[in-house]
């Protein structure tokens, strides 16, 4: 003790010297404390419960910063008594030790240690004062025994511990005790026991030693432990030995854990790859409901195991808030797939029949028909600039006259088609492209099969297209992370939009299809729809409740076709489980008509379906019971189709020489001049190429095709007369 006094009197002179330098750079704890950048990052649900660890940086492992209120009172025993038993006496610098050591170092006897946890911290927050490979020279050890002093002056002796405990390195990549804890105990350092406290306090001395030293090691400090006067352990029974007991297993288990494992919750980590910002805070939280997102993670992992046989591999669920647009749960993957990378809420796929409520909302909003429009699901070729189409069912079978009601609700292809038909060129892919599904290619290039969903579109781009059905019409992009939330605006007819949502709310519309007791019924309301790609590559189901929008993809991000698997036995049971569970506490209601809806009755004379009240536009309401008749079914221009040529035959007279025109009531313009009016009309040829238009009484333009005239001459026309 005398000898530490003595050396303290000499060395008190040059440390003063190097104190007023290390006074002028020391940081306050605040400041390190603020400087303090987790590795791993920690996105919180939006009531604060922790949902996915992402790693930031692979330099290092360290965690957030913690407090010695939630360190084990073992940890920091531990601590103490391994490397600075005098910690809560000396002042910054423990003299005694100093002596020791130089005595020690003097008769080459074993070195001793001198560095108090101070010193260590200094050199940990001055990386001038680090302790080189090659040891220390005197002057880096008096200026780190200067930036002791300063220290214990102006941080308390918790905040110096806890300062140190968040910044020693450990074994590996680790750094602070709380990446030790949740990397070789899978515990929060609060939670650390006396054994793994002793283990803890081996590798600070030794990070990198072999399993047999660190619990070698760590035995000495349980010992040491126990010895204390100064801590809880006194309550241990059994002596050294017993506490030592089964330590150098422990040991080796731990230290066999990687360094580069998960730590924390795994349940959102493609949302978290978009959520959190790097260098933010260590904690930032989301949208998502833990709740919503452990349950959807669970059904489609569920789904999938139910599925195997059928050649699927991957799903993706996300369900957004119809009022403010923002996630409350983003599965982009099953776990287990080996496309887990794969954000399947961001990939592009074929959407299949989900895009056909689009296609029916334009004809109601443009009045071409209305929901008890009889339409015939007969096989159809359809003429495109890429040749003839011939849209199929799913089950291959046609179902006749239906109305417009029926042909959604059952999701019947030709219908859909052929109503696609009516609508101007382009409308379509511009509607689509309003409520925010980004198409990568043009109109022309999809043509007719853009109406059975021959695009690709995002899971998330198409559920909030249908969240704008659950809103009336008005359309806003998701609330996604570091986005500004958008005014809404109006895409849709309210009135076009609320005779969509009550059709696919419709159980009975689905009826022909999917049976009266499909797994699209719910307990409230609830409108849906279900899609399959080409080749059953992909299978959806999108719909909506008055408080929710969920959609769910089945498939594989391999493009690989599953085997007899559609979206009512892919996807639908997911998005059912998960919508019924977010109405638990009530059922959903269904929405208000808007203004400018009326119902009439109507009846079918051939009796293609029940009488029944249906909604319709004001204005496109029967004035009296309607009676559908085979001329009704005429949409758009059935004859001629685009691309006929007509060869006039010169061995005939001009005058019996007349094309048909035909197709749905409306004014024809032929090369942009009336032709006439009605269903029916008969034109002399005239050489040539040409452009037929037919408008509805009000201009819509419902269909153009173009055909050519070719063989008679010029001259032989005009005596025809044009």
């Amino acid at each position: 003790m005398k000898a530490g006094v003595a050396l303290a009197r000499l060395a008190l002179p040059a440390l003063a010297a190097l104190g007023v330098c290390a006074a002028q750079a020391l940081p306050s704890f605040d400041a390190v404390k603020a400087a303090h950048r987790p590795s791993d990052l920690v996105l919180l649900d939006r009531h604060g419960v922790p949902l996915q660890t992402l790693r930031v940086d692979d330099q290092v492992r360290r965690l957030p910063w913690v407090t010695l209120q939630d360190l084990s009172p073992a940890l920091l025993h531990a601590i103490v008594v391994s490397e600075d038993r005098r910690f809560w006496s000396h002042g910054g610098v423990d003299w005694s030790a100093v002596a020791r050591s130089a005595f020690a170092n003097l008769f080459n006897a074993r070195t001793q240690g001198a560095s108090t946890l101070t010193m260590q911290l200094a050199g940990l927050l001055d990386e001038g004062l680090a302790r080189p490979a090659g040891g220390r020279s005197v002057w880096r050890k008096l200026g780190q025994m200067a930036v002791a002093r300063e220290l214990e002056a102006r941080w308390s002796k918790a905040q110096i511990l806890e300062a140190y405990l968040n910044s020693v390195p450990l074994r590996g990549e680790l750094v602070g005790v709380a990446a030790l804890a949740q990397t070789l105990f899978a515990k929060h350092p609060s939670g650390l026991d006396l054994q793994e406290a002793a283990i803890a306090a081996a590798l600070v001395r030794a990070p990198n030693a072999d399993a047999a030293r660190v619990a070698t090691r760590a035995c000495g400090v349980l010992q040491a432990m126990q010895a204390s006067t100064a801590g809880p352990e006194h309550a241990l029974a059994g002596g050294p030995s017993s506490s030592c007991a089964g330590l150098t297993t422990r040991t080796a288990l731990a230290l066999q854990r990687r360094g580069g494992m998960l730590l924390g919750e795994q349940l959102a980590p493609h949302f978290a790859r978009l959520a959190l910002v790097r260098n933010g805070a260590a904690q930032q939280r989301s949208t998502l409901d833990a709740g919503v997102q452990r349950l959807a993670l669970r059904l489609l992992q569920r789904q999938l195991a139910e599925l195997q046989g059928h050649n699927v591999e991957d799903g993706a669920i996300v369900v957004l808030d119809n009022a403010s647009g923002a996630p409350l749960a983003w599965v982009g993957a099953h776990g287990a797939s080996a496309a887990a990378q794969v954000d399947g809420v961001l990939a592009r796929r074929q959407p299949g029949s989900t895009l056909k409520p689009f296609v029916y909302e334009l004809a109601f909003e443009r009045r071409l028909i209305t929901p008890a429009s009889l339409l015939e699901d007969s096989p159809a070729e359809i003429s495109t600039t890429n040749g003839a189409y011939l849209p199929q069912n799913y089950d291959r079978r046609f179902k006749g006259l239906v109305s417009a009601r029926t042909a959604l609700g059952a999701s019947l292809n030709v219908p859909a088609v052929r109503v696609g038909a009516l609508l101007p060129p382009d409308t379509l892919h511009a509607r689509l492209n309003a409520l925010g599904l980004q198409l990568p290619q043009t109109a022309g290039w999809y043509g007719a099969s853009l109406a059975l969903g021959s695009a690709d579109v995002t899971l998330l781009a198409l559920a909030n297209a249908y969240r704008a059905f659950a809103n009336g019409g008005l359309y806003a992009p998701p609330t996604l992370p570091g986005a500004s939330a958008a005014p809404p605006r109006r895409v849709m007819s309210a009135a076009a939009s609320h005779l969509v949502v009550d059709v696919l709310s419709d159980n009975n519309a689905r009826v022909p299809t999917f049976g009266p007791d499909s797994v699209l019924r719910t307990r409230g309301f609830a409108a849906v729809k279900t899609g399959t790609s080409k080749d059953m590559r992909d299978n959806w189901c999108i719909g909506f409740s008055d408080r929710y929008t969920v959609g769910v993809w089945i498939g594989n991000a391999s493009g690989a076709p599953m085997h007899a698997v559609s979206g009512i036995s892919g996807a639908a049971p997911i998005w059912q489980a998960l919508l019924q569970a977010l109405h638990s506490d009530r059922p959903a209601q269904p929405p208000r008509p808007p203004a400018g809806l009326v119902q009439a009755r109507v009846e079918y004379a051939g009796g293609e379906e029940a009488p029944r009240r249906e909604w319709f536009i004001a204005g496109t309401e029967p004035q009296q019971p309607i009676a559908a008749r085979t001329k009704d079914l005429r949409l758009g221009i059935t004859q001629p189709r685009d691309g006929t040529v007509f060869a006039l035959d010169p061995d005939m007279p001009a005058a019996v020489q007349r094309i048909r025109i035909e197709g749905q009531r409306g004014r024809w313009l032929l090369d942009g001049r009336l032709l006439g009016e009605g269903e029916r009309l008969h034109w002399s040829p005239w050489p040539g190429r040409h452009e037929l238009r037919l408008l509805t009484p009000d201009g819509h333009e419902l269909e153009r095709v173009h055909f050519e005239v070719r063989g008679a001459s010029v001259a032989g026309a005009r005596r025809a007369g044009r």
